[in-house]
């Protein structure tokens, strides 16, 4: 495998299991703001923004609310709370492997930037990735999950014939395509796609893998 090889992963559900973490701070966010979310506070809901999230747990668009219930969710979960997050079982023998293959490894997240780091530099991952892109690592944040992969393509001078992307929703196989990047669609997450609902040209990976480029 050539070593101009790129690899670009999502974070929650397909890395890292982050959903203890995070549904304790969203429920401790409505606590402290004395609201009641208007739907259960469910591993279904991790994976937007965080700002769509809030939405759709409180039923409103109301700017000062929504800004009170993210201050309370990141003082929660950029605390103690992202401490509890954990490696899935054979993501990061995969990681190394990779890495040790003289193949680049990127992160492309809709999580915020601060706690993605903090998560890594947990985990001992930091050193293994070459690039780390956040929706929120730039002023005004970027739009969506797909400009955020054209940009990281962008600035890290990567050609999408030498690269691939692994995510764990519908999202990131739309980011995917979106870019002309093959797609891995890692099914062993709370966020996971139904290996029976893969558009066309996309690869289903039960379990985490170092062979993701097969052919290439």
């Amino acid at each position: 495998m050539p070593r101009d090889t790129h690899i670009i992963f999502d974070l929650d559900g397909t890395l890292i299991d982050s959903a203890p973490a995070i549904l304790a701070s969203f429920q401790a966010a409505f606590a402290a703001a004395g609201r009641t979310p208007v739907r259960p506070i469910t591993a279904d809901i991790i994976g937007p923004p965080l700002n769509e999230t809030l939405q759709l747990l409180s039923g409103t668009t109301d700017a000062q609310v929504l800004s009170t219930l993210t201050e309370h969710f990141k003082a929660a979960y950029d605390d103690d709370g992202l401490t509890q997050t954990l490696a899935y079982p054979g993501v990061e023998a995969m990681l190394h492997a990779l890495h040790d293959r003289g193949i680049a490894l990127h992160i492309a997240t809709n999580k915020r930037l601060f706690p993605t780091l903090r998560i890594l530099d947990l985990l001992g991952w930091r050193p293994l990735f070459e690039s780390v892109y956040a929706l929120d690592m730039v002023t005004p944040r970027i739009r969506d999950k797909a400009t955020m992969i054209e940009r990281l393509l962008d600035e890290q001078h990567i050609d999408p014939k030498h690269a691939a992307y692994v995510g764990d929703r519908l999202e990131d196989g739309e980011a995917a395509n979106a870019n002309a990047l093959p797609f891995f669609a890692a099914t062993w997450g709370y966020g996971a796609i139904d290996p029976d609902a893969l558009a066309p040209g996309w690869t289903h990976l039960p379990t985490p893998s170092p062979d993701l480029l097969p052919g290439r």
